[in-house]
Protein backbone atom coordinates (compact mmCIF):
# COMPACT_ATOMS: atom_id res chain seq x y z
CA UNK A 1 0.00 0.00 0.00
CA UNK A 2 1.11 3.38 -0.48
CA UNK A 3 1.22 6.32 1.76
CA UNK A 4 -0.88 9.33 0.82
CA UNK A 5 -0.64 12.82 2.78
CA UNK A 6 1.50 11.60 5.54
CA UNK A 7 -0.93 9.11 6.42
CA UNK A 8 -0.08 5.63 7.51
CA UNK A 9 -1.48 2.96 5.72
CA UNK A 10 -2.19 -0.63 7.31
CA UNK A 11 -4.23 -3.61 7.31
CA UNK A 12 -7.59 -3.33 7.01
CA UNK A 13 -9.36 -5.58 9.67
CA UNK A 14 -13.13 -5.05 9.59
CA UNK A 15 -15.35 -6.66 12.17
CA UNK A 16 -18.83 -5.55 13.11
CA UNK A 17 -20.06 -3.77 15.87
CA UNK A 18 -16.35 -2.22 18.21
CA UNK A 19 -12.91 -3.89 18.64
CA UNK A 20 -12.74 -5.67 22.26
CA UNK A 21 -9.38 -6.07 24.03
CA UNK A 22 -8.17 -9.04 22.93
CA UNK A 23 -8.19 -7.67 18.62
CA UNK A 24 -7.01 -4.48 19.83
CA UNK A 25 -4.14 -6.12 21.52
CA UNK A 26 -3.42 -8.34 18.59
CA UNK A 27 -3.55 -5.17 16.21
CA UNK A 28 -1.57 -3.57 17.93
CA UNK A 29 0.93 -6.23 18.49
CA UNK A 30 1.12 -6.90 14.73
CA UNK A 31 1.89 -3.15 14.27
CA UNK A 32 3.68 -2.29 17.20
CA UNK A 33 7.45 -2.61 15.51
CA UNK A 34 6.49 -0.51 12.48
CA UNK A 35 4.92 2.10 14.37
CA UNK A 36 8.05 2.22 17.02
CA UNK A 37 10.24 2.52 13.37
CA UNK A 38 7.98 5.68 12.39
CA UNK A 39 8.20 7.33 16.08
CA UNK A 40 11.95 7.26 15.98
CA UNK A 41 11.98 8.46 12.82
CA UNK A 42 10.09 11.32 14.09
CA UNK A 43 11.62 12.11 17.57
CA UNK A 44 15.10 11.01 16.68
CA UNK A 45 15.69 9.57 20.38
CA UNK A 46 14.70 5.53 21.30
CA UNK A 47 13.80 6.45 24.58
CA UNK A 48 11.29 9.37 23.34
CA UNK A 49 9.85 7.19 21.17
CA UNK A 50 9.27 3.86 23.59
CA UNK A 51 7.64 5.92 25.64
CA UNK A 52 4.99 7.38 23.27
CA UNK A 53 4.52 4.40 21.93
CA UNK A 54 3.83 3.46 25.57
CA UNK A 55 1.42 6.15 26.09
CA UNK A 56 -0.16 5.34 22.87
CA UNK A 57 -1.14 1.69 23.90
CA UNK A 58 -2.17 3.25 27.14
CA UNK A 59 -4.32 5.47 25.51
CA UNK A 60 -5.86 3.44 22.67
CA UNK A 61 -6.15 0.14 25.18
CA UNK A 62 -8.21 2.49 27.60
CA UNK A 63 -10.98 3.18 24.79
CA UNK A 64 -10.80 -0.65 23.85
CA UNK A 65 -11.57 -1.60 27.08
CA UNK A 66 -13.75 0.90 27.84
CA UNK A 67 -16.48 1.42 25.63
CA UNK A 68 -15.17 -0.37 23.03
CA UNK A 69 -12.62 0.96 19.78
CA UNK A 70 -15.15 1.56 16.63
CA UNK A 71 -13.64 -0.82 13.71
CA UNK A 72 -11.47 1.35 11.51
CA UNK A 73 -10.87 0.70 7.93
CA UNK A 74 -6.79 1.40 8.36
CA UNK A 75 -6.15 0.62 12.10
CA UNK A 76 -2.70 1.41 11.54
CA UNK A 77 -3.53 4.59 10.08
CA UNK A 78 -5.66 5.42 13.40
CA UNK A 79 -2.93 4.40 15.63
CA UNK A 80 -0.02 6.66 13.70
CA UNK A 81 -3.08 9.24 14.04
CA UNK A 82 -3.29 9.02 18.08
CA UNK A 83 0.70 8.52 18.18
CA UNK A 84 0.83 11.74 15.72
CA UNK A 85 -1.53 13.85 18.20
CA UNK A 86 0.64 12.28 21.52
CA UNK A 87 3.55 13.98 20.12
CA UNK A 88 1.80 17.06 18.61
CA UNK A 89 0.80 17.23 22.17
CA UNK A 90 3.54 16.87 24.06
CA UNK A 91 5.42 20.22 21.66
CA UNK A 92 2.51 22.37 22.45
CA UNK A 93 2.69 21.65 25.83
CA UNK A 94 6.28 21.26 27.54
CA UNK A 95 5.25 21.68 30.56
CA UNK A 96 3.19 18.52 30.49
CA UNK A 97 6.78 16.42 29.52
CA UNK A 98 9.10 14.75 32.14
CA UNK A 99 12.10 16.28 33.01
CA UNK A 100 15.65 14.96 34.43
CA UNK A 101 16.34 16.67 37.01
CA UNK A 102 19.34 16.72 40.05
CA UNK A 103 16.95 17.02 42.97
CA UNK A 104 15.36 14.12 44.85
CA UNK A 105 11.23 14.26 44.63
CA UNK A 106 10.17 15.55 48.24
CA UNK A 107 9.21 12.83 50.34
CA UNK A 108 5.71 11.43 50.47
CA UNK A 109 3.41 11.34 53.45
CA UNK A 110 3.26 7.16 54.87
CA UNK A 111 0.24 8.28 56.98
CA UNK A 112 2.38 8.75 60.08
CA UNK A 113 4.33 5.59 60.02
CA UNK A 114 7.59 7.30 59.93
CA UNK A 115 7.15 9.33 62.58
CA UNK A 116 5.28 6.87 64.61
CA UNK A 117 8.42 4.32 64.14
CA UNK A 118 11.20 7.30 64.90
CA UNK A 119 8.80 8.14 67.60
CA UNK A 120 8.70 4.36 69.24
CA UNK A 121 12.64 4.36 68.76
CA UNK A 122 13.92 6.85 70.21
CA UNK A 123 11.85 5.73 73.75
CA UNK A 124 13.15 2.33 73.26
CA UNK A 125 16.26 4.08 73.48
CA UNK A 126 15.70 6.87 76.59
CA UNK A 127 14.19 3.74 78.52
CA UNK A 128 17.95 2.22 78.24
CA UNK A 129 19.22 5.23 80.18
CA UNK A 130 19.14 6.20 83.77
CA UNK A 131 16.59 9.27 84.41
CA UNK A 132 19.61 11.74 84.85
CA UNK A 133 21.09 10.83 81.35
CA UNK A 134 17.66 10.74 79.78
CA UNK A 135 17.02 14.20 81.66
CA UNK A 136 19.68 15.81 79.86
CA UNK A 137 19.23 13.94 76.40
CA UNK A 138 15.82 15.49 76.03
CA UNK A 139 16.61 19.40 77.62
CA UNK A 140 19.63 19.46 75.31
CA UNK A 141 18.93 17.38 71.78
CA UNK A 142 15.19 17.32 71.67
CA UNK A 143 14.62 21.00 73.13
CA UNK A 144 17.41 22.41 72.41
CA UNK A 145 18.25 24.39 75.66
CA UNK A 146 21.92 24.92 76.24
CA UNK A 147 23.87 23.46 78.87
CA UNK A 148 23.49 25.89 80.66
CA UNK A 149 20.04 26.16 80.96
CA UNK A 150 19.43 22.39 81.06
CA UNK A 151 21.65 22.32 84.52
CA UNK A 152 19.51 25.00 85.73
CA UNK A 153 16.34 23.47 85.22
CA UNK A 154 17.82 20.23 86.60
CA UNK A 155 19.67 21.88 89.46
CA UNK A 156 23.20 20.60 87.88
CA UNK A 157 26.52 22.19 87.18
CA UNK A 158 26.55 22.66 83.36
CA UNK A 159 29.49 20.06 83.53
CA UNK A 160 27.58 17.39 84.54
CA UNK A 161 24.52 17.97 81.82
CA UNK A 162 27.47 17.63 79.48
CA UNK A 163 28.98 14.47 81.09
CA UNK A 164 24.97 12.74 81.67
CA UNK A 165 24.64 13.67 78.02
CA UNK A 166 28.38 12.07 76.54
CA UNK A 167 27.25 9.02 78.61
CA UNK A 168 23.87 9.05 77.31
CA UNK A 169 24.95 9.32 73.58
CA UNK A 170 27.53 6.40 74.09
CA UNK A 171 24.52 3.91 75.70
CA UNK A 172 22.60 4.68 72.58
CA UNK A 173 24.90 4.65 69.83
CA UNK A 174 25.98 1.22 71.37
CA UNK A 175 22.33 -0.07 71.36
CA UNK A 176 22.02 0.93 67.46
CA UNK A 177 24.94 -0.35 66.17
CA UNK A 178 25.03 -4.31 65.96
Amino acid sequence: MKTSGGACPGPASRTAGHVGPDQFDAAFTADMPRLRRRLLALTGDPHDADDLLQETYLRLSRRARGQGLTPQRHPYAYTCAVALNLLRDSWLHPSRRERATDRLPEAGWDGGLGSYEAGATALALLRLLSPKEAAAVILVDLEGLSHDSAGERLGAHRGTVQRNRMRALAKMRAALLP
